[in-house]
């Protein structure tokens, strides 16, 4: 893991905000199965972290919650990034072991594994390989999805037992279905700022700042059009930006306002919708 892609100059996730339709249940998977910590807790919210300081994930049990909503834009993964693959092995044998259903692949630039928590909400699971690894062409890093070596993976294994996720492990990236990658496009790139690294047959787009290979991603694999999913389904329910200063951030306000995005001040952040009606707070490395 290079910190460089998550720290100044960089804009990268911070924190995924996630709605739940039963908090305990949602601890206990999030603890026992994921490996995170609390460090905070309510009655009907928690807050987890790798390290038991930087928060990472919020979940969040409103008074009325329904089901996760199906063929909607929001959530499709968030991704905690683990330090090295040896950290990636023993969260792959602890999950086999414990009989969880896994999907899995190797992107070029990563190893990683796919799960879903008790409400339907996707997770990755991942490792980076050395970014002097990764082939750009044109601006354009190659990514694909090759079956992940899971006989490699389990060799780096010397009978090390899992203990929870390492505390270096960090949020990654964020995943999103939207309803039109046009304007996807033009509120993350022309507003926030990102580049795009891949574009993957007018269907998916991976965004980076700082030459990462994907802070975002978005696709339309739910269908171009979709509805966003009402305030009251499990899901997303929003999600941090860290830009690098106060300035950056500024101006990219100043961008979006400029392309008729109003950010509004919620709770003291500084919170936007997405043309897909995905919730963004900006907010400030440190702050």
């Amino acid at each position: 893991m290079e910190s460089v892609f998550f720290q100044a100059p960089s804009t990268y996730v911070g924190t995924v905000e996630l709605k739940v339709q039963e908090l305990t249940k949602s601890i206990q998977f999030y603890t026992d199965v994921i490996g995170l910590q609390v460090i905070e807790q309510s009655e009907y919210k928690a807050v987890l972290s790798a390290d038991g300081t930087r928060a990472l994930l919020t979940i969040e049990q409103p008074s009325f919650i329904q089901p996760k909503a199906k063929a909607t834009t929001g959530l499709y993964h968030f991704a905690l990034l683990l330090p090295d693959r040896l950290s990636l092995a023993k969260v792959f044998k602890h999950l086999a072991d414990r009989g969880i259903r896994l999907g899995a692949a190797d992107h070029l630039v990563s190893e990683a594994l796919y799960l879903n928590d008790p409400d339907g909400n996707g997770i990755e699971i991942y490792r980076d390989r050395p970014s002097k690894t990764w082939t750009w062409h044109n601006g354009k890093v190659t990514m694909t999805v090759d079956p992940l070596d899971s006989k490699g993976l389990h060799k780096e294994l010397s009978g090390q037992d899992w203990q929870g996720l390492p505390t270096e492990t960090i949020m990654g990236h964020i995943h999103l279905h939207v309803h039109d990658l046009d304007q996807a496009r033009h509120f993350y790139c022309d507003g926030l700022g990102f580049e795009i690294t891949s574009d993957q047959l007018n269907q998916a787009l991976f965004l980076s700042s700082n030459g990462y290979h994907h802070h975002i991603g978005l696709n339309t694999w739910q269908g171009t059009n979709a509805p966003p999913a009402s305030e009251e389904n499990a899901g997303l329910k929003q999600y941090t930006l860290l830009f690098p200063n106060q300035a950056k951030r500024d101006q990219a306000i100043q961008r979006l306002q400029q392309l008729g995005y109003g950010a509004d001040m919620q709770g003291g952040q500084t919170v936007v919708s997405d043309p897909s009606g995905n919730l963004v707070i900006l907010a400030v490395h440190g702050s």
